[in-house]
């Protein structure tokens, strides 16, 4: 269910998009946590709804530990995008009957690096586990493998994060030849703006 407000924004606003943040977790050699979403066969990075009163960071947080069993002690936070990053929801995702209705998100995205060990990870310590596998994975390889709605704003976020990867040996951005098999450019990612709604700043959030 989606909360009417979030912090005096709309959860759905009125466009019908969703206040969502997402999760971009690096290990010290710069490869990403890549998920496998439970009983299907897709792949994507963790993300979830942001709560009535709820800052990004603290939905960012909550999602964290529910999707992968971390603690804001396991984790550093590198970055975060400037702004909301949206994507619309295919057709046939869209729930006409539920009010307000959501036709897509829109998303703050984090980058945090792994200060814990693997052995920290719990797929299955939720109510509603989102995983059920998962694996490292090179930093532009996500274009690859996530779903065709999801893929801009996969684009949007990594190049936007990575400047705070600290890893001077990443690519700066995709091969020629995944930008032309997913027709995507750069060109019209540095066109576009990055916010679609300011996100004010918020306080930090100290592990418990």
């Amino acid at each position: 269910m989606c909360d009417p407000l979030v912090n005096g924004l709309q959860v759905i606003d009125s466009e019908g998009f969703r206040a969502n943040v997402g999760i971009i977790l690096c290990n010290t050699e710069g490869r990403l946590f890549w998920g496998r979403r439970i009983g299907q066969k897709s792949w994507q990075f963790p993300q979830g709804g942001i709560r009535r009163h709820e800052t990004p960071e603290e939905a960012m947080l909550r999602e964290l530990g529910e999707e992968t069993g971390l603690r804001p002690e396991h984790v550093e936070i590198l970055g975060r995008t400037e702004g909301w990053l949206r994507y619309r929801l295919p057709k046939r995702l869209i729930r006409r009957h539920s009010k307000p209705t959501c036709i897509g998100q829109k998303q703050v995205w984090f980058l945090l690096r792994l200060r814990g060990c693997e052995k920290d990870f719990c797929l299955d310590g939720s109510e509603r586990p989102e995983f059920d596998h998962w694996v490292w994975v090179d930093w532009w390889y996500p274009l690859e493998a996530v779903v065709a709605f999801k893929r801009q704003v996969y684009l949007r976020a990594l190049h936007e994060l990575l400047r705070f990867a600290e890893q001077p040996q990443l690519p700066r951005e995709p091969s020629p030849a995944v930008l032309a098999r997913f027709n995507l450019t750069l060109q019209a990612l540095r066109r576009a703006p990055a916010a679609v709604l300011p996100v004010r700043s918020e306080p930090n959030v100290r592990p418990h």
